[in-house]
């Protein structure tokens, strides 16, 4: 049996609210070990940032390209730090944690109110299926996708392939998308004046590296240590709610605990990856409890073992989640397109997968219970 489904049908590990209600007491920040995990992190990413560049003005531009990658795991865990901020999980006060996301986001690229935003909307409906469609990986069901001409299913599989989902697709995100915050009309002047004066900062920054340093070694330096940060990004983004099994449901039985802990995965990563990722591979227990900082996640999942086993992937079995493309409304599952195929080819028409009823009257169980 998969450890992952065995564990979720542990007695302790069906009471989502309870859990959460449990996992409160670790919210509190420390100050010092916040400011801490700031220094550490942007000191290392400006250091190795100033050796690529030099590597590169001494013509060992293959060194300066072996560089980005440690810089773009500080990049990411320099966003990381934004991401608790948006949450209020990383200082005590809100005025402490916005301005420190705010300044971050200038390195990010990520316009801190308009992410804020966003992010908001994904905890508050992550796992929902009448709410998709802002804040995560769009997804369509089985039901959706078989009533696309082909021009839309074509449209779809590009949009899920690995290339466009995690390489095409952090480039457009992060230099271009996140540049106008489309889509938050409805919240108000401050994503967009956040937005606008991100993009401000931004330019002056670039706009000064390039008068010291020159178009072309900022382009060499930077943009690879940019672009290896938002696959990372992305691909994260992406197992932490699209592998198997994981859990949706429609509006009427869907629940914000059990989206959370049965929604949101365990991404078991090496220490070091841990490290450089601030621990949001322990993502069923940010999702029960976001503010709890990210430093204080292993001692939650240290004193409560139980949860260790709950939505745990691997880094080999989160390879196979980029197959998982489509939810199947009758099985309740994520499946793939050949699954699909393979379904329709092969099942009667009563019972094949194309048959499958909505599933808004079924009584959709917890996974594991």
């Amino acid at each position: 049996m998969d450890d992952r489904s065995g564990a979720a049908r542990s007695p302790a590990a069906t009471d989502a609210r309870s859990w959460a209600r449990i996992l409160a007491r670790y919210r509190e920040p420390s100050h010092a070990r916040s400011i801490v995990e700031i220094v550490i992190t942007i000191g290392p990413l400006v250091a190795l940032w100033a050796a690529a560049w030099a590597s590169n003005y001494f013509g060992f531009w293959w060194l300066s390209l072996l560089i980005a990658v440690p810089a773009a795991g500080f990049l990411v865990r320099l966003f990381m730090i934004q991401h608790d901020c948006g949450h209020g999980a990383f200082f005590r006060h809100r005025l402490a944690n916005d301005w420190v996301g705010r300044a971050i986001s200038v390195l990010t690229l990520t316009p801190y109110d308009f992410w804020r935003s966003t992010h908001a909307v994904h905890h508050a409906s992550s796992g929902n299926l009448d709410r998709r469609g802002l804040g995560d990986v769009s997804t369509l069901t089985v039901r959706e996708y078989l009533t696309l001409s082909w021009w839309g299913r074509l449209c779809y599989r590009l949009y899920r392939h690995p290339i466009v989902m995690f390489g095409i697709g952090p480039t457009y995100l992060f230099v271009l998308q996140q540049r106008l915050p489309i889509g938050m009309l409805r919240g108000g002047w401050r994503p967009w004046l956040s937005t606008m004066v991100t993009n401000l900062a931004i330019a002056v920054v670039v706009a000064t590296l390039i008068w010291l340093i020159g178009i072309k070694p900022f382009l060499l330096v930077h943009l690879p240590i940019i672009l290896i940060a938002g696959a990372i990004g992305v691909w994260l983004f992406f197992v932490q709610h699209q592998f198997d099994p994981t859990f949706w449901a429609p509006e009427g039985e869907w629940t914000l605990h059990d989206a959370a802990l049965y929604g949101s995965s365990h991404y078991d990563l090496p220490a070091v990856l841990h490290w450089f990722t601030a621990n949001i591979g322990l993502h069923h227990v940010h999702h029960l409890c976001s503010r709890i900082p990210y430093y204080r996640l292993p001692k939650a999942l240290r004193d409560h073992p139980e949860l260790r086993g709950i939505g745990r992937l691997t880094i080999l079995q989160s390879l196979g989640c980029v197959r998982l493309v489509l939810w199947d409304e009758g099985a309740r599952r994520l499946v793939s397109f050949r699954e699909l195929r393979l379904s329709n080819k092969n099942a009667p028409a009563a019972t094949s997968i194309q048959a499958h009823p909505a599933i808004a009257h079924l009584d959709v169980p917890k996974p594991g219970v």
